[in-house]
């Protein structure tokens, strides 16, 4: 099979007491954890775990050696799955994501992960632009609240926004259930 499953930044501090609380990610993480079911079962030796690791203490979060770098124990990897570390929003961006893919002749992309606004979107315009097929699991991301000049945006609102952005030039947007009855 050519299609790999890559699961963003779906880390403990994203999460209820977190650095970087994001809205519902409980919700996301859950279905990325079905979507990553259906992979082991269907297509195992093709999942790709991505995790960011903050190379500047600045960022607040992601640190290393802290608990809220690991990957959240819903879509913990299993010692044969791949783990990509990352320093950048960019899941492609000085890793060695697109090497992995290569080995495996993947030219298909299921993308699950946090946060929307940022690392999926990031990753999911690196992915076209390096000639990837990409499917978006839409309910299996997670973003948070945003502002800018005293104006709040809500969190349902940014996800929305970056979703649809990415609708059709740069991604299939589907939900957990409709990705997974596609394949029954």
């Amino acid at each position: 099979m050519n299609t790999a499953l890559i699961i963003v930044d779906i880390q403990k501090d994203y999460f209820p007491n977190g650095k970087m609380e994001l809205s519902n990610p409980e919700v996301a993480a859950t279905n990325a954890a079905k979507v990553l079911e259906w992979f082991r079962k269907n297509n195992k030796e093709n999942i790709f775990h991505v995790q960011h690791i903050a190379s500047n203490p600045a960022m607040g979060f992601f640190l290393p050696e802290t608990e809220g770098v690991e990957i959240h124990e819903t879509v913990e990897p299993l010692k044969d799955e791949t783990i990509v570390i990352k320093q950048f929003a960019n899941s492609f961006l000085q890793t060695d994501l697109e090497k992995h893919l290569a080995k495996n002749e993947i030219t298909k992309l299921v993308v699950v992960g946090m946060m929307t606004h940022m690392c999926i979107d990031a990753t999911v315009r690196a992915a076209v632009d390096l000639g990837f097929e990409t499917t978006l699991i839409e309910d299996a991301c997670a973003t948070r609240d945003l502002s800018y000049d005293g104006k709040v945006v809500p969190a349902e609102q940014v996800h929305y926004s970056f979703v649809s952005a990415l609708q059709g030039m740069y991604a299939e947007v589907t939900s957990t259930e409709s990705f997974l009855q596609n394949r029954a």
